[in-house]
């Protein structure tokens, strides 16, 4: 049975909270608001049919990195939180939050995950503080954990600019461009896996309650 990333997004975007983070009365969930960077990686081929809503009939290994550049949950300032779902398409993730973060903002995490990723947060096996490396330049994006390691190249499109695509159904694809990975490497309790030339994207989440 395949999980088509629409539907799986829809999870991601819902506001339902899952009782192992925290849990709501009905009507009393925070408001919220966040806009954060996204950079993806993937096992599928490219395009990744999963992005346009469709299904596969192949397993979907992926390492997402996302920084909330922008955002607020009840007054608490949700800029500058960064973090890395390592997953498998709708069956499990594991999450690696970026050590440097402070109090104040790991709180601030805590309480925006199940309402703005809520699928991913539902699914989730484990949550760690870790060392979280990002770098870019202008034709390499590179990020790592300690299990994971992706480094990333923009797929050239006419006249060597970059590949845009418009209207993907989901909040999390606003300004997608397409990559293609350079090395994609993940080594865990539940897969290990070493990707090279697969689906890569960078794009921004606009989400709010």
């Amino acid at each position: 049975m395949t999980m088509k990333r629409r539907e799986f997004s829809k999870i991601l975007g819902t506001a339902a909270i899952a009782p192992a983070w925290l849990t709501w009365q009905i009507g009393a969930a925070p408001v919220w608001s966040l806009a954060a960077n996204l950079a993806e990686c993937c096992s599928c081929e490219i395009p990744c049919p999963c992005n346009f809503g469709r299904s596969t009939s192949l397993r979907c290994d992926g390492n997402r990195l996302i920084e909330i550049y922008e955002g607020q949950v009840d007054g608490s300032d949700l800029s500058g939180i960064r973090f890395v779902v390592t997953f498998e398409m709708g069956k499990w993730s594991r999450i690696y939050v970026d050590e440097s973060l402070g109090d104040e903002q790991m709180n601030a995490f805590n309480t925006i995950m199940p309402l703005a990723f809520s699928g991913f947060a539902r699914l989730s096996r484990s949550i760690e503080r870790v060392p979280v490396a990002v770098v870019r330049t202008s034709g390499l994006i590179k990020f790592s954990t300690p299990a994971s390691e992706v480094e990333m190249k923009p797929l050239v499109g006419l006249n060597g600019g970059p590949i845009t695509v418009n209207g993907l159904p989901s909040n999390t694809f606003h300004d997608y461009v397409q990559y293609e990975s350079v090395k994609h490497v993940h080594k865990g309790p539940d897969r290990a896996w070493s990707h090279s030339g697969t689906n890569g994207f960078v794009s921004r989440m606009l989400a709010r309650s």
